[in-house]
């Protein structure tokens, strides 16, 4: 009995990444399955999609069980706003739909500018939507911070401590 693994068809993401010779792990998961990937949960970044009214477009890549600070982003870009893009623009303003959007394939395409939250700092792997529903990739954040030229500052909101 042959004991083959099974290997995923490349995404485009993964074929960019090969070119720029980042070495990464593919992770595929269900996603009808809310705990699919909870061992891998405090590495898995989300990336987000917005418009800034001086820069345009820009991406901001936080951890997945984190928020987004608006008012951080727009700072940190140059602009006095950003807002997300509406979903039924999403698709035609990064080539993604929602839940496959990628800092790599977006930067690869349009050279959005992108800004990464600070706690990648801290981890040795992160990751990142492969630009495929239920696909992603797992790579040093450095590499990835490095391939798509991103900013690293703090994105996050911060809850208040109880008193």
């Amino acid at each position: 009995m042959s004991k083959k693994k099974t290997r995923l068809q490349k995404t485009l993401v993964e074929k960019i990444l090969d070119r720029a010779k980042i070495t990464y792990e593919q992770k595929e998961f269900n996603l009808d399955d809310p705990a699919a990937e909870r061992d891998d949960q405090a590495i898995i970044y989300k990336t987000l999609v917005l418009h800034g009214e001086k820069t345009g477009p820009l991406v901001g890549v936080v951890p997945l069980n984190e928020h987004l600070d608006e008012r951080k982003l727009a700072e940190a870009s140059g602009n006095k706003r950003v807002r997300m893009i509406p979903l039924k623009e999403l698709a035609e303003t990064s080539g993604y739909v929602h839940g496959a959007n990628t800092p790599i394939g977006i930067y690869e395409q349009d050279h959005f500018p992108i800004y990464i939250d600070q706690s990648v700092q801290n981890l040795p792997a992160m990751m990142v939507s492969s630009g495929k529903l239920g696909r992603s990739v797992k790579l040093v954040p450095q590499d990835l911070i490095d391939f798509v030229e991103g900013t690293v500052v703090d994105l996050t909101v911060k809850s208040e401590a109880p008193s």
